[in-house]
């Protein structure tokens, strides 16, 4: 499972800094920096959101 992880982690540095160089002079940095981890943090609370909604009615008895 770390390895998977790892692997994802290391797949989506990959693309972040292939988008930084297609970007770079086009786009400030500090509006791409903040473009980036607004969809991750995005990511990361849907997906986490998801989860706990999931657990939560399962433990509540609906499959």
């Amino acid at each position: 499972m770390a390895s998977k992880e790892n692997a994802e982690r290391k797949e989506l540095h990959r693309k972040i800094w292939a988008i930084a160089d297609d970007v770079r002079g086009a786009v400030d940095g500090w509006d791409f920096k903040q473009y980036i981890l607004g969809i991750l943090f995005y990511r990361f609370i849907s997906e986490h959101m998801s989860d706990y909604f999931d657990r939560a009615e399962h433990e509540a008895g609906d499959l």
